[in-house]
Order: C-alpha cells, then sequence, then structure tokens
C-alpha cells in the first residue's frame, strides 16, 4: 500500500514525498483513513511506528477540505506531555501541511509567554501544547478554544502518568462539545480506559502491537553489577564497544547531572537533558547529540518520550525506572521504524524487585549476563531506593513550569496526579496516576 491510496490530498502526498517517505506504516494505514471518515479514535502503537504522522496527514486534510469560522481561534489542539514533543510534532504539522494554507504553532512552558502571545492574536489553525502552559494563555485570556473541531491527546498514558489528568480536565471543559476526538498511547490502564469512555463517541479502535511490548527488533539484556561501579562499567561498555551514540537513563536530575559530569572526565562526551534544563540548554544538548558532537545524552524520563534520534544504535537503563511502563517508553527510542537497537540494563542488588516487575509486564525474562571483572558482590546487601521528590510516594508534579507543566495546586492529590526508515511518514520526533517523577 502506498500513501497514494489513503485518501490524502495531492498537495499533503507532495510534502509526504518530499520527506521522502513511499510507504505508510500499519498505524498509518489503519488510523489515516478512520480519521478521514470523521471517527473518534482510541489507538495504541509502541513508540517509534508513525502515531504522530497517523494523526498530523489526516488532521491537515480535513481542516484544508473545510473553511473555519473563525480565522484566529484554532481549529485542531495537539495536546502532549513535554516539551520536547509538542515540538517535534510542530515540525511535522509544518512539513507535511507545508503547501497548504493552514497556520501552526506550538506553545510550552519554559519559555517566554508573550511571543507565544503575538503568534496567537496573529490567528492559528492548529495548536501543539501542553496543558500547563496552555491553561495559563487561557488564564490571561490570550487563548480561545470555542472553536476546536479536532482534539488530539498524544501519549495520554505518559500525560495521566505526570499529573496532567486535572489540566486535561479543565481543557476538556474549555472545548466545544462536537468535535473529534483522538487519543493516542503507547501503553493501556484501567485509567487510560475511562478516560477514553468519557472523552470518545463510538471510537473506532487501531492497534498495531501487543500492549505493554517493547520493539520487536530491540535486543534486550540485563548487566548485573554492583552500583558502585555501573558508572564504571557503563564507560568500558562505550569504550569496548565503539558506541558513537547512545541515550542513558536515569532515574534523577541529580543523577544525570552526576553521570554526565563523570563521563566528561573518563574522556566520553557527554550532555544531560532534563526538566530543570532551560529550553536553550536542552536543545542546544539534543542538537549536539544528533550531530555527533555528543557522544551519550543522559536523560530523564521526562525525554523518553518527547526524543526522536534517526537510527538511535543504544539505549542504556543506567537505572531502572520505578514504574515498569517507563521501560517499555525509554527503550523504544531505539529499534524505531523497523531499524535494529539494543537496549542495556545495568542492574544493581537494590533493583531486583523492579526488574521482576518490568518482566512481569514483558511477559518474559530479560536475557542476563555478567561482565568479566564486574561481578557483583553477593555479599552486599540490598538497600531501598530512595525514590526523591516527586516519585511515587509523593513531591510534585514531573513537569512543572519549565516541562511545560503547572505546579500542583493546593487540593490536588499529591503523587498522583517512522524514525529513521523511509517507509512510513512521520519519524516521532522527539490514567495512570499511581506516582510523579523528578524528572
Amino acid at each position: 500500500m502506498s500513501f497514494d491510496s489513503l485518501g490524502l490530498s495531492a498537495e499533503i502526498l507532495r510534502a509526504v514525498s518530499e520527506q521522502g517517505y513511499s510507504e505508510p506504516t500499519p498505524v498509518q494505514k489503519q488510523a489515516i483513513p478512520l480519521i478521514l471518515e470523521g471517527r473518534d479514535l482510541l489507538a495504541g502503537a509502541q513508540t517509534g511506528t508513525g502515531k504522530t504522522a497517523g494523526f498530523t496527514l489526516p488532521l491537515l486534510q480535513l481542516l484544508s477540505q473545510r473553511p473555519g469560522k473563525s480565522a484566529r481561534k484554532p481549529r485542531a489542539l495537539v495536546l502532549t506531555p513535554t516539551r520536547e514533543l509538542a515540538a517535534q510534532i510542530g515540525e511535522n504539522v509544518e512539513a507535511y501541511g507545508r503547501h497548504l494554507s493552514l497556520k501552526s504553532t506550538v506553545i510550552f512552558g519554559g519559555v517566554k509567554i508573550n511571543p507565544q502571545i503575538d503568534r496567537l492574536r496573529r490567528g492559528v489553525d492548529i495548536l501543539v501544547a501542553t496543558p500547563g502552559r496552555l491553561l495559563d494563555h487561557v488564564g490571561q485570556k490570550t487563548l480561545d478554544l470555542s472553536a476546536v473541531e479536532i482534539l488530539v491527546l498524544d501519549e495520554a498514558d505518559r500525560m495521566l502518568d505526570m499529573g496532567f489528568i486535572h489540566d486535561i480536565k479543565k481543557v476538556l471543559a474549555l472545548l466545544p462539545r462536537k468535535r473529534q476526538n483522538l487519543l493516542f498511547s503507547a501503553t493501556y490502564n484501567s485509567t487510560i480506559r475511562q478516560l477514553a469512555d468519557g472523552l470518545l463517541d463510538n471510537p473506532a479502535q487501531v492497534e498495531v502491537a501487543q500492549r505493554n511490548t517493547t520493539a520487536e527488533r530491540v535486543s534486550q539484556r540485563v548487566h548485573p553489577v554492583d552500583k558502585a561501579r555501573k558508572r564504571e562499567l557503563l564507560s568500558w561498555l562505550i569504550g569496548d564497544g565503539e558506541w558513537r551514540q547512545v541515550l542513558v537513563f536515569t532515574r534523577t536530575k541529580h543523577g544525570a547531572n552526576r553521570l554526565a559530569e563523570q563521563l566528561g572526565k573518563d574522556g566520553i562526551s557527554a550532555a544531560a537533558i532534563h526538566g530543570n534544563k532551560s529550553q536553550g540548554a536542552r536543545t542546544k544538548a539534543l542538537a549536539g547529540f544528533k550531530q555527533g558532537d555528543i557522544r551519550v545524552l543522559v536523560a530523564t524520563d521526562i525525554a523518553a518520550r518527547g526524543l526522536d534520534i534517526d537510527q538511535l544504535p543504544h539505549v542504556v537503563n543506567y537505572e531502572l525506572p520505578n514504574v515498569p511502563e517507563d521501560y517499555v517508553h525509554r527503550i523504544g527510542r531505539t529499534g524505531r521504524a523497523g531499524r535494529e537497537g539494543e537496549a542495556v540494563s545495568l542492574v544493581c542488588v537494590d533493583e531486583h524487585k523492579l526488574l521482576r516487575d518490568i518482566e512481569k509486564l514483558l511477559k518474559k525474562p530479560i536475557p542476563s549476563q555478567v561482565i568479566e571483572g564486574f561481578e557483583p558482590d553477593p555479599s552486599i546487601p540490598a538497600e531501598p531506593i530512595q525514590m526523591g521528590r516527586g516519585s511515587r510516594n509523593g513531591g510534585q508534579r514531573n513537569g512543572g513550569r519549565n516541562g511545560g507543566g503547572r505546579p500542583r495546586h493546593a487540593g490536588q492529590a499529591r503523587g498522583q496526579g517512522g524514525n529513521g526508515s523511509r517507509k512510513g511518514a512521520g519519524r516521532e520526533r522527539g490514567g495512570n496516576q499511581r506516582r510523579s517523577r523528578a524528572a
């Protein structure tokens, strides 16, 4: 099947071709015709499958086919959890809508609001936003959502995971009752189902991969190692394997900063990216990583859904995530759109339960290999993992002003809340409320 058979306009097909794509991915094949029919949609697909173009292409088509009631108010709203993902979706909208007369813009926190206000005043058809900054604009009366015809909740599970449920409900109350709703999520749980039941009207369902599974082309393995020797082992793996581009995940912002600094002392160029970094610093680090100037990008989970690195070969879990589903999101940064990738987890004795939880979610064990010279000391006892601020046990919601979100208000619950391949457009460019994480 080619894009020509999906009912897209000549202008959009031209833009898709200019991006170098010829064949749609499975989620695009299924989702695009349903969205063009005007159906509500509940779509489940693992990361890296082209979900972004799966809703961007038909959204552009629908809006270009019918006149808007207002030249200034947004007609389509795409809500997404992180700045990086919002920016990347905005890039998709611009790339695929380049031959159309539609206007789009992206708004998120962590940057000055006045330039965003200026763009909104000039009028916009498609608005991509993080929930917190969106409500900031509504509160300042610089944004009117009364003309929205299409709502997209992208990475819905991640938004609920980060505690955005209250903001999402506030946004829904501002939208017209009659609209088309599209909900995209990499993983499902009972809260996602509840949200879908309340949001979607007789939705079509698309699921192109088994729920909560990792990409088949991602080779996974565990290296048992003492906590104190993780950094040493990571440096050895990078050097011995001649890894040139490695995305490494830590649990905390401080841990990301410290690891990047330590790797630098080992002679390995590294940078950290997390919610406390300014948008300029995050953009610069990501650009350096994509260009090969930075060999290792150390990230917290805020980056797990927003990063799109072409043909990223290696992902390392320097520390296992506190929530098993985040493992799926993390390693989904590699092995995208049919490419092969490698996911390595450095696991100390403290993390054995976290590893069992991940394997239970995956319904299979992850192969384990002890590296000679880095054998764990069996006499070291397991210690409780320090969850830190924003963990399961409480703390402020991940995201905050820097992550495109909002500080939790009094009364809200604490602690709750085709890349690379030229087949398939829409590289992904960059209600589970069990906890909110430091990121």
